[in-house]
């Protein structure tokens, strides 16, 4: 029974929406808006009925419904309280009718219906913004903040970027994030303490040995992400596609890609990758036996969650890898996934990142990468329009920008990510 409400009640909103959207945009004649009426007093009477039979079902009450009226049981219908089942709507005029019904309609969907709608606005409005087609004063009334000439991302599309930054960014997959304005320390152990055993009883002759622990600590420090996108003047005026929209995933991908080469390669980035993992180096051996070194080396308390990140050259030569059968050593650990194997017991995953601009070097990672911890400063994600700086070329800029930081954190007594490079197939 609650499956079949939910379903009408999602249907009921989406009619809802579609009345707002004819009467919004002016598409509806003014001879049907009094027939619109009648069916949205009628969809308010079920949505409010269907509400409040939900609540009884869960007894519990949710955000987004409207306590029910009288002791019938019924809900509160849209001529209570002057709404636009009144008839004081009724009798008003053509666009007040409009209105009326537009705000018995907001009031009628979900809280959360409402708010997934205002995000959208927002977003297409920051779009809008971004190509020219609104003003500023236009778009800070649908919510987009803006400040000498910069347009602060919404919060909804600020998530947007970063939930796509996390599928193409493994470290953001995996790694630990915080949000916050102040600078993010993390302590790690550089001296451990030590315990005794003692067969007699102590006294004052015989105390405790003291011993010391001593931590130090790795502070991130966030630093400008930032990426340009240039757009003619005459794609905007002219095209008929959704310009605004390619604009944001441009700026999402060139984004993105600055953050990930940073985070696995750049060597300005003392926690980078490639410059913080501990480069493992066994002694010549065959390729599968150093899989099972270095397997070996990470500490027993990070094996649990730990994962072999590698580029496509060390893929090519892990799946090479034969038996004394010549047959593919891995071929039974072929499972559903992105790539579809575990090596050793462990998930892999594969990115062009891990190259570091030698593709043809066959690099692999294995480890715990939740300690690759990331910062994001709060409210940082800002975007730029440049008109001026690329005028004489008749072509309009737009910069992203963030403040963020990613580190390899972890201390002298408990590696968690170690680096091997296979360069020749069999030595290290």
């Amino acid at each position: 029974m609650k499956k079949i409400l939910m379903r009408r009640k999602a249907a009921i909103e989406a009619r809802m929406k579609e009345i707002r959207a004819d009467l919004e945009g002016d598409q509806t004649e003014v001879s049907a808006v009094e027939q619109l009426q009648q069916e949205v007093d009628a969809l308010t009477k079920e949505l409010e009925d269907i509400k409040a039979a939900l609540e009884e079902d869960e007894e519990e009450t949710e955000d987004e419904s409207e306590p029910p009226a009288g002791e019938g049981g019924e809900g509160r219908t849209a001529d209570d309280n002057g709404e636009a089942g009144t008839g004081e709507n009724r009798s008003g005029s053509e666009p007040e009718k409009r209105n009326a019904i537009i705000n018995n309609i907001m009031k009628s969907l979900s809280s959360e219906s409402r708010t997934k709608a205002k995000q959208g606005e927002q977003r297409k409005a920051f779009a809008n913004l971004l190509v020219g087609r609104i003003s500023e004063s236009e778009a800070r009334s649908m919510g987009v903040e803006t400040t000498n000439g910069k347009v602060l991302i919404p919060e909804s599309l600020s998530k947007e970027i970063i939930t796509y930054a996390q599928e193409e960014n493994l470290l953001r997959k995996y790694g630990t994030r915080v949000q916050t304005e102040g600078q993010q320390g993390y302590p790690i152990l550089v001296k451990k303490a030590k315990a005794q055993r003692v067969k007699k009883e102590r006294t004052g002759d015989n105390p405790i040995p003291q011993t010391d622990i001593d931590f130090d600590e790795v502070f991130l420090s966030p630093s400008e992400t930032d990426a340009l996108v240039l757009v003619t003047k005459k794609l905007l005026a002219m095209s008929d596609m959704p310009v605004e929209q390619t604009v944001i995933e441009e700026l999402k991908k060139a984004y993105v890609e600055n953050e990930a080469d940073y985070f696995f390669n750049s060597t300005e980035n003392p926690g980078s990758l490639l410059q913080k993992a501990v480069p493992f180096t066994p002694a010549q051996m065959e390729v599968y036996d150093k899989l099972v070194r270095l397997k070996n080396t990470v500490p027993t308390t990070k094996l649990k969650a730990s994962r072999w990140i590698m580029n496509r050259a060390a893929l090519t030569a892990v799946e090479t890898i034969k038996d004394k059968n010549g047959q593919p050593l891995l071929r039974e650990a072929y499972i559903e996934g992105a790539f579809g194997y575990r090596i050793l017991g462990y998930p892999v995953d594969v990115t062009d990142y891990v190259d570091g601009g030698t593709p043809d070097v066959p690099r692999l990672y294995f480890g715990d990468f939740s300690s690759f911890r990331i910062q994001d400063v709060i409210n940082s994600m800002e975007v730029s329009k440049l008109l001026e700086k690329y005028s004489d070329t008749n072509q309009v800029g737009f910069k992203i920008w963030h403040l963020n930081d990613g580190q390899l954190v972890y201390g002298p007594y408990e590696p968690t990510v170690f680096k091997l490079e296979l360069t020749d197939g069999t030595s290290a």
